[in-house]
């Protein structure tokens, strides 16, 4: 997720020079057409055809919209001076009341858009804001959309509290990610492995359990099952697809695709621990003379560059660190 200071002014959107236009089918087969009412909204994602996907963790719903914004709109990157302030001033209220919680680039145009929540309570108002190449900002209607939706079969209830007494029905979709035709969904779930990930087809169809996901904290010395995926990112190890995962407190594990079986329960590879204290936000691989890295933002430890060279022969952590 991504949630910009007072002192974040500036938004640039380097990742808006990365995408490219692409053409494909219909994506939209059996959509409908209606008012698409979210009670929340989390992370956000793109399918290659434009095709927008908010999640609503207090709904434990994945909603993919057709936003009919697949012409190209260039290369440039886009920059934004006083995001909050603009995104404020468009929703009628001031930048201490509204938190940006999402950024996704759609490939088909190149324009940016933000999951934004209008207020900071239960009583927050989801809305979706489009960024234009030329840094123009408009709310994307939900009204008389195309849209589908994918409802997690075994969320926590609504009146499921962790033992700090925050919900854990709000952490039912923490990340997103659509990789070669599918979507990847991370949360929590209602199952003994609570930390959950699930892989849903698209166009969307029956929605099964998900995953189990186990992995082995340095800070903390143990095997978890409770804690959720925070944020992850598609990765290739030797031809091979995997999933690279962040935790809180700083665990970054990889996590083989093709172990992603329904129902089963998958213990991830912890390949480095990067700190205590800290909520990984959001990250991206990036390649640069011929070498891939990571680029993760974080709550409390400010933004790291970690380079991926021999990750693929890197030893699981298993004891305390």
């Amino acid at each position: 997720m991504f949630s910009p200071s007072r002192s974040g002014l500036v938004l640039l959107l380097f990742l808006g020079a990365l995408v490219s236009p692409v053409r494909g089918e219909d994506a939209t087969a059996g959509f409908r057409t209606g008012t698409l009412q979210l009670s929340s909204i989390g992370p956000v994602a793109f399918s290659p055809q434009g095709i927008l996907f908010i999640a609503d963790p207090k709904a434990a719903t994945v909603f993919a919209v057709d936003t009919q914004d697949r012409r190209p709109t260039g290369t440039a990157p886009i920059r934004v001076e006083g995001i909050d302030q603009k995104i404020a001033a468009l929703l009628g209220t001031t930048p201490q009341k509204i938190l940006i919680v999402d950024l996704a680039v759609n490939p088909a145009s190149g324009n940016a858009y933000l999951a934004v929540s209008r207020g900071r309570g239960p009583d927050a108002i989801p809305v979706v804001i489009r960024v234009s190449r030329q840094g123009r900002l408009t709310e994307v209607p939900l009204k008389n959309v195309r849209f589908a939706e994918a409802q997690l079969p075994n969320a926590p209830s609504p009146s499921d509290q962790d033992r700090r007494g925050r919900s854990r029905r709000m952490l039912s979709i923490t990340d997103l990610a659509f990789v070669d035709g599918r979507l990847y969904v991370a949360g929590l779930s209602n199952e003994e492995f609570s930390s959950n990930l699930r892989v849903i087809p698209f166009p969307f169809g029956r929605v099964d359990t998900g995953v189990g996901i186990e992995i082995f904290h340095g800070s903390h010395g143990r095997f978890e099952t409770r804690a959720p995926i925070r944020t992850f990112t598609p990765f290739r190890i030797d031809g091979e697809q995997y999933l690279l995962a962040a935790y809180t407190c700083t665990p970054l594990v990889k996590l083989p695709v093709r172990d992603l079986k329904p129902g089963s329960k998958v213990r991830g590879v912890t390949v480095a621990e990067l700190g205590n204290r800290n909520r990984p936000l959001d990250m991206i691989v990036y390649r640069k003379n011929g070498r891939e890295y990571i680029l993760m933002a974080n709550s409390s430890r400010g933004v790291m560059k970690i380079s991926t060279a021999g990750i693929e022969q890197a030893k699981a952590i298993t004891s305390r660190i």
